[in-house]
């Protein structure tokens, strides 16, 4: 069972808040809702919640920068809503941290199956014993150190900001060295799903770790594309 674990609905239009709230109570969860931005960090702060499902269209704070202030406080798994379908929203909410992304409407098991697959990503790094951690979870690459555990990246002894998604998939390519990842395996292996995934995540997620990371973004030196399959990290001793 899930041990009641909590989520916050950020919805301020009532009905599909509540239905979603119930739906996920049904299945073994506390759902709470918050109707905009100001009562959202309050419910934050006291709930300390394990999961948000995040709508962009608030009444008092646009979605995205609501998810960018939560972001720099916290790592909760963000799951963004919008009703408009362009890609550009898409682009544009996980590029302020949220880990993931639906377009209204939406099937409510789709939904669920998402809050799952990323409660569970998050159980199994915190399950790491400390002794694998220390083998698995830490890569030296050259002047490159990642951190999984410590959700921490550097670059010759300097910090690169990544979010957590942008850390999750930088470390599966880097672990894999050399081996060449299409969109969908790399949707299924990091998000958990490739079923409901949208590949344009994949490109998003590389063309930002590549500009954080790479001296030149536009010819990168570890993460290469390979054309008409996906993307591999090569990184010569």
């Amino acid at each position: 069972m899930n041990g009641h674990r909590k989520i916050l609905i950020i919805e301020d239009e009532q009905d599909i808040a509540r239905i979603i709230r119930d739906y996920i109570n049904k299945n073994g969860y506390e759902a709470t809702i918050a109707s905009n931005g100001k009562d959202a960090f309050q419910l934050i702060e006291i709930l300390n919640p394990e999961f948000i499902i995040l709508d962009i269209m608030l009444p008092d704070i646009d979605g995205i920068e609501l998810c960018r202030q939560i972001r720099e406080k916290n790592n909760v798994p963000i799951l963004i809503l919008s009703a408009r379908g362009s890609d550009t929203d898409k682009v544009l909410g996980l590029g302020f941290g949220a880990d993931d992304y639906m377009t209204k409407p939406f099937s409510l098991t789709e939904l669920l199956a998402r809050i799952k697959s990323n409660l569970r990503r998050v159980e199994s790094m915190i399950s790491t014993s400390p002794k694998q951690s220390e083998n698995e979870d830490i890569l030296h690459l050259g002047t490159i150190i990642i951190d999984k555990k410590g959700y921490k990246v550097t670059k010759e002894g300097k910090e690169v900001s990544l979010s957590a998604k942008e850390l999750e998939l930088l470390f599966f390519l880097s672990k894999h060295r050399n081996q060449v990842f299409s969109k969908t395996q790399l949707l299924d292996a990091v998000w958990g799903y490739s079923t409901y995934g949208d590949e344009s995540t994949i490109t998003v997620y590389i063309r930002r770790i590549r500009e954080k990371l790479e001296v030149d973004p536009s010819n990168p030196m570890y993460i290469k594309t390979v054309w008409g399959i996906g993307y591999k990290f090569s990184f010569d001793e």
